[in-house]
């Protein structure tokens, strides 16, 4: 079970045990990376930044999705909810310009940090009047409003940072 630690707008989580399930994961994203049905989108800043891969093809995320679901349950108070899940794939240099998650219905958004390494690239949130850093941990999570504005530093470390992202939304549309 997760504990989370609430800083609004931000809820921090780590996933207790984590270390096999982080393995697991990183050893099914290596088998199904080249697959060819593997889609990549929002090309910006010379890479790909949403590596999309069918949750039937690897079944290994569900322990994730599942511990996820379950804090987004929590911090929204609310049952009902859908996910959506894609991978960031962070070479050295690589860097995520500002963005938000209002595409659609998402009623909450969250990363969970697979691999890491010091200095890859610290998250940051943009509330007023200054942003905040949150340094990657593996092993944790980090929940945030979806309108809030957010980006990634320049990945520094001389490694690849690998996280997994999420979007939460209402299973029926309001």
């Amino acid at each position: 079970m997760l504990s989370l630690l609430h800083q609004p707008p931000l809820h921090f989580a780590t996933l207790p045990g984590h270390e096999p399930i982080d393995q697991t994961l990183l050893d099914a994203f290596e088998r199904e990376i080249d697959d060819p049905h593997v889609r990549r989108s929002h090309y910006e800043l010379g890479r790909f930044e949403n590596t999309y891969i069918e949750r039937a093809a690897i079944p290994e995320v569900d322990p994730l999705c599942q511990a996820a679901l379950d804090a987004a349950r929590q911090i929204l108070g609310r049952d009902g909810l859908k996910l959506g899940f894609w991978f960031n794939v962070m070479q050295p240099g690589d860097r995520t310009a500002r963005h938000t998650h209002e595409e659609d219905d998402e009623l909450l958004s969250c990363v969970y940090y697979l691999e890491v390494a010091t200095g890859c690239g610290d998250l940051l949130i943009y509330p007023q009047p200054a942003p905040i850093h949150i340094t990657p941990q593996a092993g944790r999570f980090v929940f945030f409003p979806p309108q809030l504005a957010h980006a990634v530093e320049e990945n520094r470390s001389g490694r690849r940072r690998l996280s997994v992202a999420f979007n939460f939304g209402p299973v029926e549309p309001y």
